[in-house]
């Protein structure tokens, strides 16, 4: 029987944030406005995601370092009185003004941010464009809280409150905030930030308070209609090359030059001056240029149910965490990596999705064989995966077919 007590109410921040998503959809199109696109909203979730079932493995381990440095090196015994909440909310603001605009100004760290900035829309999606890299990046620079002497409870509650704020800045439906503009990040500065027009590169950081901005010279206003995504488009819906495509083009970089100082301050150096080559030597090498030509949009049909199902799924998985064998944890998140990538990689009509179906079934028959541990169930596994690899080509011809429409498909 379940426990209440045994359950994880943070599963319910994903219906929540789907319903402000879908609300903010509504709203949107009932007013004929343009700011949700198939393609980049089903990109945006998918990072999303991945960072709510990867964060299921790793926030114990951030708690643990925070609880770790406030044991053993805490300055201050500092008590959760009202004040002491308003200076860690505030101090955790500040701390994430300087990692946020190092985000953006120096090479390794735009490497872990860049994936927030990828989306050319900007709505509610956008706000989940977290990864977990930016998780670690961020927690090293949190570690001097602790350290100071805020227990890692009230370090979990502010940074609770300080992730959920800024989701509902990313939003086009709200306008200009009157007195708020002075003191908090509204929708109209994080709208700013998110823009690609020189004139708002690199401004407005602060991820609660605008004060920041306004007293180390980065605010700007918003005075004309922001042009969203990176300076120079990604043009890619691929989850592994949305997170990593940036540590390729530094990898390639730093391999270009000679010395080990030339090589560090490519390393640290700031993204405005990055070599833009590398974008193109990058794709050459890792990034496939095979696509079908689909006739049809079928495929986004099959793309929506796999975001509806992997939705439904990680909700429930995040709920009854702790019910579930770690075996099975581990392979219902492959099944759920393995979907997000399966996704991106339709959008992009790769020919090789097929592939990645037989790995996914693998991970769904690995958990049946995990509970039903019997010779029959490993007999009819054996039996499917034979009949699968004997009729590869003509199962792959189909599925394609299926996928993508009429499409040529030689028999080689």
């Amino acid at each position: 029987m379940l426990n209440a007590m045994n359950i994880n109410i943070f599963a319910f921040a994903v219906p929540l944030f789907l319903f402000f998503i879908a609300l903010e959809y509504f709203i949107a199109r009932k007013t004929g406005k343009k700011y949700f696109h198939f393609n980049e909203t089903i990109a945006n979730l998918n990072v999303g995601i991945a960072e709510r079932l990867i964060d299921l493995f790793t926030a114990g381990g951030f708690y643990f370092v925070y609880d770790y440095l406030h044991q053993h090196f805490a300055l201050l015994d500092i008590q959760p009185t009202l004040l002491h909440w308003i200076l860690l909310l505030l101090f955790t603001d500040f701390l994430w003004y300087w990692y946020h605009r190092l985000g953006h100004e120096v090479n390794i760290f735009w490497a872990a941010h860049v994936v927030h900035h990828q989306s050319e829309d900007f709505n509610l999606t956008t706000g989940t464009r977290i990864t977990i890299i930016q998780a670690v990046a961020r927690t090293f620079f949190w570690t001097i809280i602790p350290i100071i002497g805020f227990p890692a409870e009230m370090i979990t509650v502010v940074l609770i409150i300080h992730g959920i704020y800024p989701f509902f800045t990313h939003t086009q439906l709200i306008g200009k905030l009157g007195i708020l503009e002075y003191i908090l990040v509204t929708p109209s500065h994080h709208r700013v930030h998110h823009a690609a027009n020189e004139q708002y590169l690199d401004k407005n950081y602060g991820d609660m308070f605008i004060i920041w901005d306004k007293l180390f010279g980065t605010f700007a206003k918003e005075t004309e209609a922001p042009v969203y995504g990176l300076t120079k488009p990604l043009g890619s819906h691929s989850f592994l090359w949305q997170h990593f495509h940036f540590f390729v083009e530094l990898g390639l970089a730093v391999s270009s030059q000679k010395g080990f100082w030339n090589k560090l301050k490519v390393v640290f150096g700031k993204p405005a001056e990055f070599d833009e080559r590398m974008r193109s030597k990058a794709e050459i090498l890792f990034l496939s240029h095979r696509k079908v030509q689909a006739p049809t949009h079928r495929f986004k049909g099959y793309v929506l149910g796999q975001m509806a199902f992997t939705l439904f799924l990680l909700f429930w998985f995040l709920l009854l965490e702790q019910y579930v064998p770690l075996p099975v944890q581990l392979a219902i998140s492959l099944f759920i990596l393995l979907t997000l990538v399966n996704s991106g990689a339709i959008l992009e009509q790769r020919r090789w999705v097929f592939y990645l179906e037989y790995l996914r079934i693998g991970s769904l028959m690995s958990v049946v064989y995990y509970y039903y541990p019997s010779p029959t169930t490993f007999v009819l596994s054996a039996g499917l995966l034979v009949a699968a690899l004997i009729y590869l080509r003509s199962i792959e011809r189909q599925y394609l077919r299926l996928l993508y429409g009429n499409i040529y498909l030689p028999n080689s």
